[in-house]
């Protein structure tokens, strides 16, 4: 199947949607429309119940497994309507689909199930289809392949109920060490990032997945994990609205139905180190009155530990409801949750206005994804495909200043290849280095923390012998690190200097193509921004020469905008 054939219906769908545009509402257009059905459900609701439609709970997607026992916990919770919401984490397309089924037998009313799948619901759901990072479609530079992925991520995920999407990530990465973000972004670029954004908006909410635009008001120049602390924004207003929020107001007047907010501090729109998630001033202030967004906010999840240096559990559950959120996701605690909003409720701390606000919204957003039929989905050849496409597409040759690509398989024997494990996952997979061994003539060292000194000089004895020499490696954002450990980067800078300037020395990025700027003496650097099978098969492909490598990298590396 040629890649013409696979992207023309969804070309043509495009186009579709451009013309209808200009008459039809935009989905997020539901939330200002008045709605009979929201309106009935809303007052046949006690405050418990309304309570329990704000909370969004974790669940395993895999009965028997290690977590089930969280499955056993949520089940009285789903009965009693005491959460509203349920997202899936680790498991398999299969189980999800059983197990959303039955909680949504036992829920009073309709849960509104989600999931983080900005590489598609493999992140997620074994037996589900892995796409390449956002990044990686960013450097294709074609918005209808965006449009594409997330058209078929959204219809694997209503396979299982999902119906709610934490992605796209709208966030511009400005700061190459951040280590949040990074390839999780389209890049640096505001209006590239805008334009696949917003046409990965499209692709899911026209196939009845409600997106999300994420970390408000934005996470791209953070230097800190907000798993493990609390990142600080030093920015002016101005900077901000010149940089930050580009993509997110143009993601809002786009017809995104739903934001997620960030745990970042940014204390010249705050005054304070409060974090946005749950600071009135940014979601009601910034978000809700000034960008003039009327569908669903988000928290992001709250239980990391970047909220929890200043206020307790329940303090930051009031706080963030307080602040303006509809959905409160990943409470530590969800029964207590419920019962510190109860309790703040009936103590007049919270309006049960505020409530209501909130519930209102979230039962539109169910109709409006009640209102969508399946489609056949599955791990399919037209996803199979469509992410082979994008996986080769994206395959971005940063730099060849000695012609070294596609290299002279003739003249090419005794190929050294040195794959650098240095984070959990490993780095460029085992496959890459069996299937390089099928195509080339390679000898592969494996060099992980522990490698030792006899490894090293093994390792160094033959390369200087090669005829050429690849070097692979992963660093991604939520990989363990973004640099390579002291010893792999001693290394390689030897390397850089002992190889005779003929030789050719190739690195190949499975993730951030910012790991290049550290090795300036590399002479050849290719980045794939994920570490996917179809992403090995494009880098082989790019390798012996039967592909040439059409990607736009999508951030700076020589000067960051920050």
């Amino acid at each position: 199947m040629s890649d013409k054939a696979l992207l023309l219906p969804a070309l043509l769908l495009s186009l579709q949607l451009l013309m209808l545009q200009a008459v039809n509402a935009m989905p997020v257009d539901i939330f200002t429309r008045h709605s009979p059905r929201a309106d009935r459900e809303l007052a046949e609701m006690t405050l418990e119940e309304k309570i329990g439609q704000m909370l969004v709970a974790w669940a395993p997607a895999e009965r028997g497994g290690r977590d089930s026992d969280q499955l056993e916990i949520l089940e009285p919770l789903v009965r009693q309507g005491k959460v509203g919401g349920i997202m899936f984490l680790k498991g398999n397309l299969q189980d999800a689909i059983l197990i959303a089924n039955h909680f949504q037998s036992l829920a009073p009313r309709s849960l509104l199930l989600s999931a983080d799948m900005e590489k598609g619901l493999a992140m997620r759901l074994e037996g589900a289809t892995e796409f390449v990072a956002a990044m990686a479609l960013a450097a294709t530079d074609e918005p209808a392949m965006a449009y594409r992925v997330a058209q078929a991520i959204a219809i694997e995920a209503r396979q299982a109920n999902i119906t709610h999407s934490y992605g796209p990530t709208a966030d511009l990465n400005t700061n190459p060490e951040n280590p949040i973000i990074n390839t999780r972004s389209f890049g640096d670029d505001i209006t590239r990032t805008s334009t696949m954004v917003n046409a990965y908006i499209d692709g899911l909410q026209d196939h009845g997945v409600i997106a999300t635009v994420k970390h408000f008001p934005g996470h791209g120049d953070a230097d800190t994990d907000s798993h493990i602390a609390l990142p600080v924004l030093s920015w002016n207003r101005e900077r901000l609205e010149a940089i930050e929020l580009k993509p997110f107001r143009a993601a809002i007047g786009h017809g995104v139905m739903s934001v997620m907010v960030g745990h970042l501090a940014i204390p010249s729109l705050t005054g304070d180190m409060t974090p946005a998630s749950i600071s009135k001033k940014i979601v009601t202030g910034l978000l809700r009155n000034e960008l003039g967004f009327r569908g669903l906010i988000i928290t992001d999840a709250l239980n990391m530990k970047s909220l929890y240096g200043e206020f307790s559990t329940g303090e930051i559950i009031i706080k963030a409801v307080e602040a303006g959120n509809d959905l409160l996701l990943f409470p530590p605690d969800p029964e207590k949750a419920h019962a510190t909003l109860l309790r703040a409720v009936q103590e007049g701390r919270l309006p049960e206005g505020r409530i209501d606000d909130a519930v209102h919204r979230i039962l539109v957003a169910k109709e409006w994804t009640s209102g969508f039929q399946p489609e056949h989905a599955g791990n399919s050849r037209w996803n199979i495909e469509l992410a082979r496409i994008t996986a080769e597409r994206s395959l971005t040759l940063v730099r060849d200043r000695n012609h070294a690509l596609p290299l002279d398989t003739q003249q090419a024997a005794k190929i050294v290849h040195l794959d650098f494990q240095h984070n959990r996952g490993g780095s460029s997979s085992a496959s890459f280095s069996d299937k390089l061994s099928e195509e080339l003539d390679v000898t592969t060292f494996s060099l992980d923390a522990s490698a030792s000194d006899d490894l090293y000089s093994s390792a160094r004895n033959s390369a200087a012998k090669a005829s050429a020499v690849i070097l692979s490696t992963s660093a991604e954002a939520l990989s363990g690190a973004l640099e390579l450990p002291l010893p792999h980067r001693k290394f390689i800078q030897e390397l850089e200097r002992i190889l005779p300037d003929d030789r050719p020395l190739i690195m190949v990025s499975f993730g951030s193509p910012y790991i290049i700027r550290s090795y300036p003496g590399i002479p050849t650097f290719l980045c794939t921004y994920s570490a996917l099978p179809a992403a090995e098969d494009a880098v082989i492909k790019a390798l012996k020469g039967s592909l040439h490598p059409s990607g736009v990298l999508p951030v700076s590396l020589e000067a960051p905008l920050r």
